[in-house]
């Protein structure tokens, strides 16, 4: 048996892709992005719910009540609250009752009556919460009240079958979703119909973006109308009346502003060993010594042989030999670059995987070479 640890194949092709890509991509200049893909209104947010409740009707899927004590609490707790005492003592072996938090996000300008899609996720070890019906669920905010109120029959995209120790299964059986399954109970107050002044926020703080979307707005609405408190928040003036304030907003969303050109960054995945630049990396010259260490494994059975008569057993016994190879390095000048299509094509003329890339770019930032920002995921 040989075996060879050496990166896969696979990982060699993707730089040439990522190359291919980048060429695809230079002649793109940047393009005009309306306000609202830009920015937020400040005020105008989701807010998120959260609810503890039950899921019952499961075909025998549900939770294993000796290992998870707070089912059978639930229910004995809901039963109370319906008139039904138990008498003490009782054991109650549950198998079509699941525990499950339900989670949700209350939208801006939200009001009484109006329904949200819900996730429900099982908190215990049921198999599947396929064929449930979750019960009335209270979803409340981070300040505790109550916002919805959440009910009805729980779909889950995935299915499973288990036989005589065998088992299959699609996708995720212990989510699923209720579409407009809970209803909003309670308005959250918002601050901006108040005062004859909004602010608006960038995604990504940008001074330059900044100063070109305040350029915008008064070359739309007039000087003086907006003006920038900092690299991310512009002041904007608006109109005190609601119904003249929403056409004003919508106006404003709809103004398109060129963004500034974003910083240089190369992310950096240790996990997969994935790589992605934007276009604003640039290289310095500099020299790159690249080599390939492999390890060889060789493994043969060893079989040892009593001698006749002896009484002993035959024995099987394994024998590794290891052996380590290195290719000999190669220093390679790479010059300098000003675009993504230069970078990738002299990382990838180097023939360095994705795995060796994450050292090779550490070490050109350490020395100075790599003009971007390196973020490690």
């Amino acid at each position: 048996m040989k075996t060879v640890l050496k990166p896969p194949s696979i990982f060699k092709k993707s730089l040439q892709i990522l190359a291919c890509s980048a060429c695809l991509l230079m002649p793109l200049a940047s393009h005009a992005e309306r306000l609202k893909d830009l920015t937020s209104i400040q005020g105008v947010r989701q807010n998120q719910l959260i609810g503890y409740g039950l899921v019952v009707g499961l075909d025998g899927s549900g939770d294993q009540t000796t290992q998870t004590p707070f089912t059978v609490q639930s229910v004995i707790t809901m039963m109370q609250q319906m008139g039904i005492n138990l008498p003490q003592g009782t054991n109650l072996q549950l198998k079509n009752v699941a525990a499950v938090m339900v989670t949700s996000s209350l939208p801006a300008f939200a009001q009484p009556g109006q329904t949200l899609d819900i996730t429900v996720s099982s908190m215990g070890n049921a198999k599947s919460l396929r064929g449930g019906t979750l019960l009335m669920t209270p979803l409340k905010g981070a300040d505790g009240q109550i916002y919805g109120m959440a009910q009805g029959n729980v779909v889950v995209g995935g299915a499973g079958a288990a036989a005589n120790g065998s088992k299959a299964q699609i996708n995720h059986l212990s989510v699923g979703r209720i579409s407009a399954g809970a209803t909003v109970e309670r308005a959250v107050a918002t601050t901006l119909g108040q005062g004859d002044v909004i602010f608006l926020e960038l995604k990504e703080s940008d001074f330059s973006t900044a100063s070109r979307v305040v350029d915008a707005v008064n070359a739309r609405f007039g000087p003086q109308t907006a003006a920038a408190q900092d690299g991310r928040v512009i002041r904007v003036r608006a109109p005190a009346s609601n119904d003249e304030r929403v056409s004003f907003l919508g106006a404003l969303e709809s103004i398109n502003v060129t963004p500034a050109q974003v910083s240089a960054k190369v992310i950096m995945n240790a996990r997969t060993g994935s790589v992605v630049m934007n276009q604003a990396v640039t290289l310095d010259a500099c020299a790159v010594s690249h080599g390939n260490l492999s390890v060889t494994i060789n493994t043969q059975p060893v079989i040892s042989q009593p001698a006749p008569f002896s009484g002993g057993q035959t024995v099987v016994a394994q024998q590794s030999q290891i052996e380590i190879s290195k290719e000999p390095g190669k220093v390679i000048l790479l010059k300098n670059s000003t675009s993504l299509a230069d970078v990738v094509k002299a990382l990838n003329s180097i023939g360095a995987t994705p795995q060796d890339l994450l050292a090779i770019l550490q070490a050109m930032k350490a020395s100075g070479s790599l003009r971007a920002e390196l973020e490690i995921i």
